[in-house]
């Protein structure tokens, strides 16, 4: 037996205190653990015996974990009485990243209803799409997004931030937490996820998924700490700079909430753990990231997208204290070798815990994990399978393959979304028998179970932390009265990770200029899946013979010659 197989027998077996043991969770017989909250609620309800830690920080603003519930309570109330909201009612919230945006879910999942979070980003023709689509009972918003959607009629009532939210949230001072009856199943949030027929799914996710997230983040932090212990054992000074305790657990949050790097990791996990989250009041900024760190002593910290290359690239770095940082984590994007080497060399006291994973907002945020020193032996892979969860690679018949050959990852556990928003065709296709979920990218398994992704073969593209897929885009352009045919692929990029490319053909007659089209796309596309580079080409896009277009021969990866035995 190996010492992971000893450890984690030891930590999830009888008596354990991750113990495992065996139940049905919609119709499945899957692995949960036996000691575990019931709700989201059961979580914050917890949280308030750490008393007077501190639990969100922004600017001047220091919430602690006692008056956190208090307030959560206060707003949950006054969502009740002032709106109607009640269990499976929907509430959006569409906002930059602050108290307000983690008080709102906090409230609203404590109600039993479901957050659907919007994509900060998004344009008004977005916001109208999901707003039609999930029909929320009120839309929460900040001045600045409810400015860009000021021409809608959406037909929801709405909260503003600045304005509105602070008397909702002392409407109510002192009463209790709601006490409505909330079972794991239930679903708690809608997470909007970029579409592959051109506009995005609503992945639903239930109580039981984000409860469970955190206690298996839990113990992968555990068991890795555990075994880089017996590893480094009888090593002078080892887990500590100098020998001195660590600074207590803090999370500096630059992950947008609206993401499950956000929303799951840095407000539920942290909560769940007890620790600090230090929110920011603007766009990221790499020296004032830099100034937070120091200042309030960061010691975690996800370097989604590019914002880690773009904090150590800084001028200004060595004049920062960063070396409370404990903690590194990525995702998002694509994470190179070189990046997680530089990476080290930057965070000496993180160095031996970077750590990364792969997960979906329909996998309920988990699927793989590794660090330490196993990415260290393995960096360009994702991990072992996730606690509770299963990895299969198959054919496009379905059919299980063995390691080394690259196929669809499936990914089996209790935490995955109940389904998609009001898509029962999509859910079929995407959530198999026995609860098998198609994440519809594509990897391998080596021979001792770790799983290895092939990013650029499949259609998402990973654009410094946001999933962007290309047919959305293909779309707006092909609309243009200029152009004849068009296609976006995903091409390497030293800080985002992967660029969006157009490469577009004119229709017979039109001139087309890049900038142009740049504008067009943007007119009812988020930014961040406006193309940053443009080949416009008089030659028709390559194709197949069943008309497929051949992105593999457009990003170099195929010789066009090759096109006519596709």
């Amino acid at each position: 037996m190996t010492p992971r197989e000893e450890l984690r027998q030891q930590l999830t077996g009888p008596g354990g205190p991750f113990e495992l043991c065996t139940e049905e969770v919609l119709g499945e017989s899957l692995p949960v653990f036996k000691d575990r909250h019931g709700s989201i609620r059961d979580l914050l309800q917890e949280s308030a015996l750490h008393g007077d830690k501190e639990y969100i920080v922004q600017g001047d603003l220091r919430i602690t974990y006692a008056d956190h519930v208090r307030r959560v309570a206060s707003i949950a109330q006054g969502l009740r009485s002032e709106y109607g909201i009640g269990k499976g009612d929907r509430v959006a919230l569409l906002a930059a990243n602050g108290a307000e945006w983690v008080m709102t879910w906090w409230a609203v999942s404590s109600l039993g209803g479901i957050l659907v979070a919007f994509n900060g980003l998004w344009t008004s023709d977005e916001i109208a799409y999901a707003s039609g689509h999930s029909e929320p009972k009120l839309l929460i918003a900040d001045r600045k997004r409810l400015a860009r959607i000021a021409d809608l009629d959406l037909g929801v009532p709405t909260l503003e931030i600045e304005s509105e939210f602070e008397k909702l949230m002392q409407a109510e001072a002192g009463t209790p937490l709601p006490d409505q009856a909330i079972e794991e199943d239930d679903p708690c949030l809608i997470l909007y996820t970029s579409g592959t027929t051109g506009r995005p799914k609503g992945a639903v996710v239930s109580h039981r998924a984000l409860v469970g997230f955190a206690k298996t983040q839990a113990f992968h932090g555990l068991e890795r700490f555990m075994l880089a212990a017996q590893a480094s054992a009888g090593d002078a000074g080892a887990g500590s700079a100098g020998g001195e305790e660590p600074p207590s657990p803090c999370s500096l949050v630059t992950v947008p909430l609206f993401h499950l790097s956000g929303l799951y990791a840095a407000v539920i996990m942290m909560l769940s753990q007890g620790a600090k989250t230090v929110y920011r009041d603007a766009r990221f900024d790499p020296e004032d990231v830099m100034r937070i760190m120091e200042k309030e002593k960061i010691t975690i910290w996800s370097a989604l997208g590019s914002s880690g290359a773009m904090v150590i690239n800084h001028p200004s770095r060595e004049r920062y204290d960063l070396s409370s940082l404990r903690n590194i984590g990525f995702g998002g994007a694509p994470t190179s070798p070189d990046l997680q080497r530089r990476m080290k060399e930057a965070f000496p006291n993180a160095a031996g815990s970077l750590g990364l994973g792969y997960g979906l907002s329909e996998s309920g945020g988990m699927g793989t994990s590794i660090g330490g020193a196993e990415l260290e032996a393995r960096p360009t892979s994702v991990g072992l399978a996730s606690l509770g969860h299963s990895l299969e690679i198959r054919d496009e018949e379905g059919k299980a393959l063995p390691p080394g050959e690259y196929g669809e990852i499936h990914i089996r556990s209790p935490y995955l979304m109940l389904g998609y928003w009001q898509n029962p065709e999509a859910t079929a296709e995407t959530i198999k028998e026995c609860q098998w979920l198609a994440t519809g990218d594509i990897g391998c398994l080596d021979e001792e179970g770790y799983l290895f992704i092939n990013s650029r073969a499949r259609d998402m593209i990973l654009r410094s932390g946001e999933n962007v897929y290309p047919v959305e885009i293909e779309h707006r352009i092909d609309a243009h009265p200029g152009v004849g045919e068009c296609a976006v692929v995903g091409v390497d990029h030293e800080e985002l990770g992967q660029a969006v490319k157009a490469v577009v053909v004119p229709a017979p007659g039109a001139e087309l200029d890049a900038a142009e089209l740049a504008r067009w796309t943007g007119e009812t596309l988020a930014a961040y899946k406006v193309p940053s580079e443009w080949e416009i080409r008089d030659a028709p896009l390559p194709r197949n013979a069943a008309g497929k277009v051949l992105k593999n021969v457009l990003t170099g990866e195929a010789d066009s010659r090759q096109i006519d035995e596709e």
